[in-house]
């Protein structure tokens, strides 16, 4: 499963690829420069510079926005990453992923098994795919502390120590809030936002005892926007981002360990098993996904060793303004959504919440602390 690096993305000719050619061209100051360069210290580039004086007032002015978005990217890259410098070693690192048998956190265990990393699959279902030694499965519900603090023992004792955390699952119920049951939202929380909570809890503090590791959140850009049918998905991935701000923060004022990396992800629509039937109204602006194309950019990213932000499309970063816009904007926007989910037919992982939770409580009283499958819960994967 090699990385796509052809010069379209596999969603084809978007407005990512306008971005790109923008970003390489226009805004690129080692493009820029020597041409302002030649218009001023050779004699045919200086004739030119006189014949079209507004051409090169314009260069002028690519040369300082590209500057500028530079120097913004450094400022920022630092800042996250609090200016100070860490090396990642590969062949020793172990990643522990949720919702990794399959989806766009398949994709990502894939590509980094390919890479000879050491890679940690908690799911509740079975592996879709074929993997190397180097991927070791747990089943493992990730909604319940006590269950993960179980099988947190195990894979201490058979694989390591987990320096990187991706917390990838997801689940989205697809319904009104009236007609969603007190426990389909319940669900979308756990899963969401409340396993993110758990798994950092659990797996953090040996990465700030060492100065050294990754937290990855799969947000979404729902967490920008939330539309009909979506809200305490949108609500729930929103919980997630800020979750995600909050540690940032917090690694960097108390807990020592300014070295402890951080990535948010915050992907558009991806064309999985969980959105079947999810309309999409922007094919050029906010083309749908390939789950291949969201791993592989999150993969990079923590290839890296760097703390950042991913968001794709490109396009998905103008919804991170949505609050600073006017509110006949931001609910029109909203409202006019209301399509999207209209023909949802995406696969539920839990039929009936309310007799799942019966059980699963039932299985907890009854186990009473017990292993790791005592109580588990259907976890799907983004």
């Amino acid at each position: 499963m090699p990385m796509h690096n052809g010069l379209l993305p596999r969603e084809g000719f978007k407005m990512d690829t306008v971005l790109r050619i923008i970003r390489n061209t226009a805004l690129n100051p080692s493009l820029i420069l020597p041409l302002i360069l030649l218009a001023k210290y050779t004699k045919k580039g200086q004739d030119l510079a006189i014949l079209h004086p507004t051409a090169f007032s314009r260069l002028k002015t690519l040369l300082v926005f590209g500057a500028l978005r530079l120097l913004n990217n450094y400022f920022s890259d630092q800042v996250l990453n609090n200016w100070v410098e860490d090396k990642y070693d590969w062949s020793k690192e172990i990643v522990l992923i949720t919702g990794g048998a399959g989806g766009i956190g398949g994709h990502i265990v894939q590509l980094l098994d390919e890479r000879g990393i050491k890679v940690v699959v908690l799911d509740i279902q079975e592996m879709s795919y074929q993997a190397s030694s180097n991927v070791h499965y747990f089943k493992c519900d990730i909604t319940s502390p006590k269950t993960i603090a179980a099988v947190a023992k195990e894979i201490r004792a058979a694989v390591g120590e987990p320096t990187v955390l991706i917390n990838n699952a997801g689940v989205v119920v697809g319904r009104t809030l009236l007609d969603a049951s007190e426990r389909d939202i319940r669900f979308t929380f756990d899963v969401n936002t409340f396993a993110h909570v758990w798994m950092i809890k659990e797996f953090l503090p040996s990465m700030c005892r060492a100065d050294h590791g990754m937290v990855v959140t799969v947000a979404s850009v729902a967490s920008w926007v939330t539309v009909p049918n979506m809200a305490d998905y949108s609500a729930s991935k929103a919980a997630a981002h800020a979750l995600h701000e909050g540690l940032v923060a917090e690694l960097a004022t108390k807990y020592g360990a300014r070295k402890v990396r951080t990535v948010l992800v915050n992907q558009g629509y991806t064309k999985t098993a969980l959105f079947t039937g999810y309309h999409n109204d922007s094919p050029f602006l906010m083309p749908a996904l390939a789950p291949e194309t969201v791993a592989e950019a999150i993969v990079r990213q923590v290839l890296k060793g760097r703390s950042g932000q991913v968001v794709c499309p490109a396009m998905g970063n103008t919804l991170a303004s949505l609050g600073a816009m006017p509110h006949w904007y931001q609910t029109r926007l909203r409202v006019k959504n209301v399509k999207i989910m209209e023909k949802f037919a995406g696969r539920k992982v839990v039929e009936d919440t309310d007799r799942f939770y019966e059980e699963k409580e039932a299985k907890e009283a009854a186990a009473s602390g017990g292993g790791a499958e005592a109580s588990t819960v259907l976890v799907d994967k983004e």
